[in-house]
């Protein structure tokens, strides 16, 4: 299971909301590129940055500071937040990111998801935010009226990359991952599957490597806020994402 450090974006600084509140702000630090240099230093496979404002907004108010990032690191950047057309998506992807998550549109648009996953095989991510089991929209502040398992469902068979599951609820808390609800979507799918949304402790990392249902394991886990909180280091996730042996 790779681990994925998490960057959020908000008027060109590094934040974390609390269960994605964008009134319940912290902010860690104004240099996003040094925080993706030192993630990678410290060992990470990826970085996954995602732009707040952006997904409240649709309009990509942190663009060039995401290519900035994808510029100064080796590891491969995923990234996400108010990608809503092919043009956003595809200025993305050549500004030099490896993955483009899209989360309300794939909801609204899916076809928009199928063509691009088919233009870009392995770089299309569909990114699913659950608020009790209901797929939320526009940066968590709507409901779509549509479960995380049937949106898995309708993309099964897509060409996307993987698939992102936030529990929002659990989101910034440290509080543990929703391990039963991240069992059930490897259940329904055989497309990658990474967790984001309540890592609080190098266990809850070892727990979601270990996590198996029927051979189908996770792709890999977000961590910011016990990252930028100090619970534990970089170098001590990657080790725990590692298998045991």
């Amino acid at each position: 299971m790779d681990l994925f450090p998490a960057i959020d974006l908000r008027d060109g600084k590094c934040v974390r909301l609390l269960q994605g509140d964008y009134a319940r702000e912290t902010v860690y630090g104004g240099d996003p590129v040094a925080m993706a240099k030192e993630f990678e230093a410290a060992g990470a496979p990826w970085v996954h940055v995602v732009d707040l404002d952006a997904a409240r907004t649709g309009r990509p108010e942190n663009r060039d500071v995401v290519a900035a990032i994808a510029a100064a690191v080796a590891v491969p950047v995923q990234t996400g937040g108010g990608v809503r057309d092919e043009f956003s998506a595809e200025a993305l992807l050549d500004s030099g990111v490896r993955r483009v998550v899209i989360g309300t549109a794939a909801l609204e648009q899916p076809a928009l998801v199928r063509r691009l996953a088919g233009r870009h095989p392995g770089r299309i991510v569909v990114g699913l935010d659950g608020r009790a089991g209901e797929a939320a929209l526009r940066g968590w502040t709507e409901g779509s009226g549509v479960t995380i398992l049937d949106a898995v469902a309708r993309f099964e068979d897509a060409g996307v990359a993987a698939f992102v599951v936030t529990d929002i609820a659990r989101d910034g808390m440290l509080a543990g991952p929703d391990v039963t609800g991240l069992a059930a979507v490897l259940e329904r799918t055989t497309v990658e599957v990474v967790a984001s949304g309540g890592v609080g402790s190098l266990d809850d990392l070892r727990t979601l490597a270990a996590l198996d249902v029927e051979g189908r394991r996770l792709a890999g886990a977000i961590v910011g806020k016990a990252i930028y909180e100090g619970v534990f280091a970089v170098e001590e996730a990657v080790a725990a994402c590692a298998p045991s042996v």
